[in-house]
Parts: structure tokens; sequence; C-alpha cells
């Protein structure tokens, strides 16, 4: 989840991403019997939240493929798959495997989960990328949930370069911009299709299934409609909506801040109307997130804001730099602090206190400062060095080819 170049509002967007996670998770720790009625719309409201995985992809797949959409409209090979690669290893695997490896530790040492293959056969899958085939090891430790949608995302990655190969190919390249952009429209029906197969013929047995039978119960309830096909279909919307903005790239217009604004409100639009459905927020082919409207309006934004007069120097400001700079590690860690922080203060977040909400919203912003912290720290220390040493790698390979 890496920004690769500045473009109007994609600090923006990603920060709200970033935001509405935390939002989702913190409220999920709020007993909602003692919920005051006039605060119960707005926290119910932040339980869809999770509806930010869908920025977070969207957005990847827009700013991924723009390097793609440019070398194929300029006449250009394909770009460099193994610095593509590289830069993804980099961005990702660091902090993705160190905040695995915690919570992998802490699950036997701290929350008293046996040590035994099962548990041991999921950190191994998630480890290399691979727990988002099974339900099994879909979460891939127990104390860390967030961390399932990051093997979904390299899915993404892999496929992405895979289904540009097609366009770059002589018998397929298109000779100019607006037939490549529908030739993505039929990658797109690809992915639905494959979507369709899965949740179609990999049915999945009830025993055992449901959230009260902790982590793997939950994941055989997502399951099979939550698959990295079908997330895929998400990302490549993204991946439209970047080969469309650069068709556009050089205008500016307040059109377009109008546009922009239009798209934010479906997409809260979109948040509102589902407080009566599921928490998931199953669309089209039970792909979630209300699929395609909510993720066609953050494609849409993130299409538009780069040609803003306006609303993308309002909206990229200092804040929502550093929150977009340090998103990645926010969302790896805020579960492991919340976990914590119920284990080692049980009192935590209103839980056997008179003020339930009081509690829990003094709870949240300790939370709050603690997991910024780390995210800040995890970001300077881990995930900035490895991406600067990744890119000398690269540096240094483009000289000796030049050599």
């Amino acid at each position: 989840m890496e920004q690769e170049t500045r473009l109007g509002g994609a600090d923006f967007m990603r920060a709200v991403a970033c935001l509405m996670v935390l939002a989702h998770h913190l409220v999920l720790r709020m007993d909602f019997s003692y919920l005051p009625d006039a605060l119960a719309l707005p926290l119910i409201l932040a339980r869809f939240g999770n509806y930010g995985v869908s920025v977070f992809f969207v957005l990847s797949g827009f700013l991924l493929s723009r390097p793609f959409w440019l070398a194929l409209d300029k006449g250009l090979p394909l770009p460099s798959l193994t610095i593509y690669a590289m830069r993804r290893a980099a961005r990702i695997l660091p902090g993705f495997w160190f905040a695995l490896t915690v919570g992998f530790v802490l699950s036997f040492t701290v929350y008293g989960f046996p040590l035994d293959r099962e548990l041991a056969g999921r950190y191994v899958s998630g480890f290399f990328l691979m727990s988002q085939w099974h339900w099994r090891t879909f979460f891939p430790v127990e104390d860390n949930g967030p961390l399932w949608s990051i093997p979904f995302e390299t899915t993404c990655y892999v496929l992405l370069p895979i289904a540009f190969l097609l366009l770059f190919s002589p018998a397929l390249r298109p000779r100019s911009a607006l037939p490549a952009r529908i030739l993505w429209l039929g990658v797109i029906a690809l992915a639905l299709l494959g979507h369709w197969l899965v949740v179609t013929q990999i049915p999945i047995d009830s025993v055992g299934r449901g959230w009260e039978h902790g982590f793997q119960g939950g994941a055989k309830e997502w399951m099979p409609r939550y698959n990295p096909i079908g997330f895929f279909t998400i990302f490549a919307i993204g991946a439209l909506a970047a080969g469309i903005q650069t068709m556009t790239s050089k205008k500016r217009s307040s059109l377009y801040d109008v546009v922009a604004i239009l798209a934010m409100i479906v997409g809260a639009a979109e948040i509102w109307m589902s407080v009566s459905g599921s928490w998931e927020g199953y669309g089209w082919l039970g792909i979630p997130y209300r699929f395609p409207v909510f993720p066609l309006a953050v494609a849409v934004a993130l299409c538009v804001l780069p040609q803003t007069a306006a609303l993308r120097h309002v909206l990229d400001n200092r804040l929502s730099r550093y929150i977009a700079t340090v998103s990645f590690g926010v969302y790896i860690w805020q579960d492991i602090i919340l976990l914590l922080m119920k284990k080692l203060v049980p009192w935590s977040f209103g839980t056997g206190s008179d003020d339930v909400f009081g509690g829990w919203f003094t709870s949240s912003l300790i939370a709050t400062v603690i997991i910024f912290a780390i995210g800040t720290l995890s970001y300077v220390f881990l995930e900035r060095p490895v991406m600067r040493w990744a890119r000398a790698r690269e540096k240094a390979a483009s000289e000796t080819v030049r050599a």
C-alpha cells in the first residue's frame, strides 16, 4: 500500500482508508448495549469503517497500474517486472513479516493458544503469502486480524502485470488509448467470472461456521465470498481509473472538484445505506463492501482529484500526508495493540465501568496515540530503510546496464 508518486488526493484517500479501518476496530471494542442513543448512529456508521479495505485496494490498483498505462500509451516496452516485484516486496514484506511474527509469538506466549501444527501452519502460510486460499489459514495469526488482507493484496500484485502482459502482447496491443481501456473492462469481466466460479464451485461446509467459533469460524463465514479473485475486481477498478486518469492528466478544471465531491458523497451514501444490511456489505456476486458502487465511487474520486483546481490542495495537507505515510504500520499493528490493552488492562474500553462509553472513548484515544506512535516507528526504522535500500539496488542495476 505505497504511493509510487504524489498524485493530488491520493494521500487524502489513503489517510481516510487508514482512519476508517482504525475506527472500525475501535468500535468493535464498544459494548453497544450501553451506547447512548445520541451516539448510536455515528458509531454504527464507524463500524462500517471496514470499507476502508476496499479503498486501499482501489488505491493500490490505481497507483500501481499507472506506469503500465503510461508505457502502453507511449508505445514503450512493458515496465521492468523485476523492479516492480522488488518495490512491492520492499514495501510490504519487512513490516508484514515482523508484525506477523510478533503476533505468532504472542498467540502462544500471552494468549495461551496451543503451539501446534495448526497454529504453526497458519503462520507459515501467511509468511509465504499463501494464507488467502483456504479458510483454515485465512487469518495467519490469532491476534492480528487485519493481516488477512496482505496476502489478498499480493495476489493482486501478481495478477496486475499478468493482465497487462496481455495488453502489451503484439496480438492485442491497441494502437490508441481508448481501446486499451475497453480491453481492461474485459479483464474485470474475467475476474468477475473467476469470482463467480469460486463462489459457486467451491462451497464451504457450515460446521464451526460463524464468528462465535473464533477466527477460523469467521473465515468460514466470509469465504468463499471473500476470495483473492473477487478482490482483484476491486483492485482492477482502481487500475481502470488510473487508465482514464492518464488520458486526462494535463487538464485542470473546477468541474473536476464538483465530480470529486459528488463521488465522495456517493461513497458516503453507500456506507449510510449499509446500516440496515450486513456488516460486510455484500454486493454483486457476493463481493463485499457494496460492490461495485462503493469502489466505483472511490475510483472516480481518485481519477479526478489530480485534476481538481482547489480540492487536491485542501485535502492533501500535512496531516493527511503524515497519516498516509505511516498508514501501513498503523494497519498492521493496530489489532496487536488493541488486544494487548484488553489483555493487560482488563477494564479498558469501558469493561466493568459505570461509564461504559467514557471508558471506551478514553481507551480509544490512548490506543490511537500508541498505534500511531508504533506505526511511525515502523515506518522510520523498518519500512523506509528497506525501501531506500531497494531503490539504491535499482539505481545500481540501472547504471550497470547503461555501462
